[in-house]
């Protein structure tokens, strides 16, 4: 298989290199801010009206599947990030305190969606149970990851972040859009349903405006400086680290509860994927104006594009092991 870089992945990368050479700073710098936290707004006012009370319900049926994903996305993740994280005794010399923040972070985030079920199809593996869990870990996780990461913050030690706030800016600027735009969902759902692509363009433009100026934020307040060339390899590594740890935690934990190699397949996607889509948007409620902030957002960044290589790899052998499974004289 060949892998080339997606058009998203080029712009991701161009709102960093743009961000490096001629960052947004002063005025321009200010309304980007604001057009950002509106922009952000307006995606979670969105997502509210295009959720269905039905996709929250059927979240919540394939009870095992459901369980097993987030225990693994809102449990046993955290956990494992938590004593590298910069403010622990046990992290890495190497890693700054915001970079481990970063790590922090990217264990309460939830499952990528789209990526998780595209995968999950690809290898032939139990679809609806994909769509239903990851669709339900990221409802749970607008809610979740703000106080797990406050919860995780406080047992770090750090002092870097503002709980009042963070909590204040959580309900104005996520919880309270949503609810909003759910509650407008008869005027706008059938609207929003026929036009899903108009959706994905909107939140990738979100994205890359987040991208582009919490790096333009965070490269005037010396961000290359304060991370060498050494911490960003060792960061990918790490991701790459983690992944691997977390799906062959996922496959132990499936055969475990004796599930078929369809729901395995699953699992192991929802369960080792975070979520780009949801994770910058809120990086942006929660450390807005933090100094550090492109460096905050670099493991997840990082991490995205990890999974998106290596997911595609391990969906072909599934789809492989799954149709051999079928095979006449292989069935169980």
């Amino acid at each position: 298989m060949k892998f080339r870089p997606d058009t998203f992945t080029i712009m991701l990368l161009g709102a960093v290199a743009l961000a490096s050479f001629l960052p947004a700073t002063g005025v321009v710098g200010e309304l980007l801010a604001v057009a950002g936290t509106v922009a952000v707004a307006l995606l979670f006012f969105f997502h509210g009206a295009a959720l269905s009370r039905q996709q929250i319900v059927d979240g919540a049926s394939h009870w095992r599947l459901h369980i097993l994903i987030t225990a693994l996305t809102f449990g046993f993740f955290p956990l494992v990030v938590l004593p590298i994280n910069g403010m622990s005794n046990f992290a890495p010399s190497w890693m700054p305190p915001d970079l481990g923040l970063g790590f922090l972070y990217l264990g309460v985030l939830p499952s990528a969606v789209s990526s998780s079920i595209a995968y999950t199809a690809l290898a032939r593996g139990n679809v609806p149970a994909a769509i239903c869990s990851a669709a339900a870990s990221n409802v749970f996780g607008m809610m979740l990851t703000p106080f797990l990461l406050l919860l995780l913050v406080s047992s770090a030690g750090s002092g870097d972040f503002a709980v009042g706030e963070a909590l204040k800016d959580i309900v104005l600027q996520l919880l309270l859009p949503f609810a909003v735009g759910h509650a407008m969902r008869p005027m706008l759902g059938g609207f929003l349903g026929r036009n899903e692509h108009l959706m994905a363009r909107y939140d990738k433009c979100v994205i890359w405006l987040i991208v582009y100026s919490a790096f333009s934020h965070s490269v005037e307040s010396g961000l290359w400086q304060n991370l060498p060339l050494k911490a960003i390899v060792l960061t990918i590594l790490l991701c790459i680290g983690l992944l691997a740890l977390f799906m062959f935690f996922a496959r132990f934990m499936v055969r475990r509860f004796g599930l078929s190699l369809e729901d395995e397949a699953a699992v192991v996607f929802c369960g080792s994927k975070k979520s780009l889509a949801s994770g910058l948007p809120m990086a942006k409620v929660l450390f807005s104006g933090h100094p550090g902030f492109g460096m905050i957002v670099l493991p997840i960044m990082c991490y995205n594009q990890v999974q998106v290589i290596i997911g595609a790899i391990l969906a072909q052998k599934y789809r492989d092991k799954i149709a051999e499974s079928k095979l006449p004289g292989e069935s169980q």
